[in-house]
């Protein structure tokens, strides 16, 4: 099976890549390497799926479309789209980043998918589609109304989708990822940003946020049991574990394993692109794939930080 994944030196991209290859599967993976944070946390991902002989890379962005249509001559069983500009907060300093990747990106994407006929399409969208909201667990079927104008990029990339499932009968399953953790995770996100902190660490919302956490691996386990599902049309998929968890109670469980005991934590306001709490109901994605062991938070956090110091000693 030859699969396409977009965005394979990502922190998503890299570990199902990985995953996938040590299963056999062939894949062909793209990533512009851009500098929203550092490159050589990418390169160091690239070298790793590069010792694989059926693993093949492109470096170049998604916009250019010409390229893109050159390397879907390989003839995809399947495309997993997961590249985008990620960052709520940095969306709002750099908002045309966000347009010309996650929107214009994935125009590509699926016009090349329609083109050449692909099969079965996953995208990645996102829990911030829902915006701030009140009542909880988050489905599905919730009216969404983004806050910021990442997670507007994300709506329009499923509404988009819909368009194409209509008029090219497109088989599609957008992916609303929340925060997902683990091995090789962003440095911009909150466990590998505590993690990395040294002196001073920024606790927003003065510690007052709850986030439905999943785990890295279980992604990997859903997005494989999706690609052997047969589907027609276009789904939309909460992946989530339904627990929500306050980050300070991540630090909390950080601590145990690793010694913050010199870390100055600032409290500081709620920052403005933030939502306050996520929490998803994932009994729609349960069904279809039956998954149901998703990894505890304590797990994870272990899991984690184990990895985490083997790496900080390479």
């Amino acid at each position: 099976m030859k699969i396409l994944i977009t965005g394979s030196c990502g922190f998503i991209g890299f570990n199902l890549s990985l995953f996938l290859l040590r299963k056999g599967y062939k894949i062909y993976g793209i990533d512009n390497i851009n500098n929203y944070y550092d490159v050589k946390i990418k390169y160091k991902r690239l070298k790793i799926l590069k010792k694989f002989k059926l693993f093949k890379f492109y470096k170049f962005n998604l916009e250019d479309e010409k390229k893109l249509i050159k390397i879907f001559k390989n003839k995809f069983d399947a495309v997993i789209h997961l590249a985008a500009q990620a960052g709520v907060r940095y969306s709002i300093s750099n908002p045309k980043k966000y347009i010309q990747s996650n929107v214009l990106g994935f125009f590509n994407i699926l016009n090349a998918c329609r083109l050449k006929n692909v099969k079965k399409i996953l995208y990645a969208s996102s829990s911030s589609v829902y915006g701030d909201k009140k009542k909880f667990p988050l489905k599905e079927t919730d009216i969404i109304n983004p806050k910021n104008l990442y997670g507007l990029t994300k709506k329009n990339n499923e509404e988009m989708a819909e368009i194409f499932k209509n008029f090219y009968n497109l088989n599609l399953i957008g992916l609303r990822f929340f925060t997902v953790y683990g091995e090789y995770g962003r440095p911009d996100m909150f466990m590998m940003k505590y993690l990395n902190s040294k002196k001073f660490f920024d606790l927003y919302n003065y510690g007052n946020h709850y986030r439905d956490f999943t785990y890295i691996k279980d992604v990997n386990e859903i997005i494989l049991k999706l690609l052997n599902k047969r589907n027609r049309g276009h789904l939309i998929l909460n992946i989530c574990s339904n627990k929500t968890i306050k980050i300070t109670k991540i630090i909390y469980e950080i601590n145990k394993y690793v010694n913050k005991k010199n870390l100055h934590i600032n409290k500081i306001n709620l920052q403005k692109a933030d939502v306050v709490k996520t929490h998803g109901q994932n009994k729609k994605v349960k069904e279809l794939t039956n998954f149901k062991n998703f990894t505890s938070i304590k797990s994870g956090i272990k899991f984690l930080t184990d990895w985490y110091k083997e790496d900080m000693k390479n």
